[in-house]
């Protein structure tokens, strides 16, 4: 099961509820479930209604969920993220949100006025990178002890490590600006004390070179290049996977076209570990990638939203249920909890 945004954490504590231990306890028959973000601190946030996993009232409301998952005899990952720039001074009593570089990252946040353009931050000190990092060793700890079998690096999107990745959002010359080498080093200091926490096989990856948005965090033309470096660095870490998100627009004309025909084998040809794919996936080419080689694992989004017993429903080939687009981020039951499972009578 993909790690999904699902906006139902609507207490101003950022606490996960009764209500995500059901979700979740539901989806419990995949091979893997993986958690919606949650917060590492703060000043990581930057979209409403998400959880967070940065005191114990949080580490209280997980260990719920984990509970229950674990009672149905299920793995769970819980996704652990950072905004940076991205979010707005809503969030901080009208402070300026932090990132890489005072530049504008230019998206768009939802905050809880409504979506609202982003603005220049400010940049972050070198303490205050090495603090973010410390935040991040202490949501591992946190998520260990709330009972989650591991943890997944949310790197995709526009989130803080892209940031530090992107040449345009990203203009330091100490050494976490430059070239991808420094470029990257928040990335591999936030794996390594994860991994300090969790140990071998128990951290994961989520990210993509394909992410293409209204703003300035963008693929450029030496986009390909940096990952194949990233992947080089990747491979020397005992993680759980890669989880490989494919990308939604047409590569046809963009810095990644080279890659259009084969996304997921670039990532072959440069990773050795365990490879998950991500991204309108049926079951059937679900089963083609794997056969093929181009990816071990493969997770399901929309399609375990609006069918939790997806497992059963893949292995009787009965029908699948269609998600409904408007109640994905509303809060609440409907669209989240209330999917039933296939009767066959």
């Amino acid at each position: 099961m993909a790690s999904m945004t699902r906006g139902r954490t609507t207490n101003e504590a950022l606490v996960p509820t009764d209500l995500h231990a059901v979700y979740y306890a539901q989806r419990a028959a995949a091979g893997l479930v993986l958690t919606e973000s949650a917060w590492v601190s703060k000043d990581a946030i930057g979209f409403v209604n998400i959880p967070g996993i940065y005191n114990e009232e949080q580490l209280a409301g997980w260990q719920k969920v984990t509970h229950d998952v674990h009672s149905k005899g299920g793995k769970i990952f819980l996704q652990v993220s950072h905004v940076g720039a991205v979010s707005h001074p809503d969030f901080f009593e009208g402070k300026s949100p932090k990132g890489p570089s005072a530049i504008n990252p230019e998206e768009k946040t939802f905050t809880p006025q409504g979506f609202k353009d982003t603005q220049t931050p400010e940049e972050l000190t070198k303490t205050e990178i090495q603090n973010i990092v410390t935040d991040y060793h202490k949501a591992s700890k946190n998520a260990r002890q709330a009972g989650f079998d591991g943890i997944e690096i949310h790197a995709q999107l526009f989130t803080l490590i892209p940031q530090f990745l992107s040449r345009a959002a990203n203009q330091r010359t100490d050494e976490y600006g430059g070239n991808i080498e420094n470029r990257s080093r928040i990335l591999f200091e936030i794996l390594d004390v994860a991994i300090e926490v969790f140990g071998k096989n128990r951290v994961g990856i989520k990210f993509t070179p394909a992410f293409f948005s209204s703003g300035i965090i963008r693929p450029d033309s030496e986009t390909l290049a940096d990952y194949e470096y990233l992947l080089a660095r990747l491979n020397k870490y005992p993680l759980a996977y890669l989880h490989i998100v494919a990308p939604v627009v047409d590569l046809a004309g963009t810095p990644l076209a080279s890659i259009k025909e084969d996304y997921f084998g670039f990532f072959r040809a440069h990773y050795q570990g365990t490879l998950m794919a991500n991204g309108g996936f049926t079951f059937a080419s679900a089963n083609e990638i794997i056969a093929n080689g181009k990816a071990d694992l493969v997770s399901f989004g929309n399609l375990f939203i609006a069918n939790p017993d997806l497992v059963a429903r893949f292995q009787n080939n009965w029908p699948l249920a269609t998600a409904d687009v408007e109640t994905f981020y509303t809060g609440g039951e409907q669209g989240y909890s209330d999917y039933p499972n296939y009767k066959t009578s």
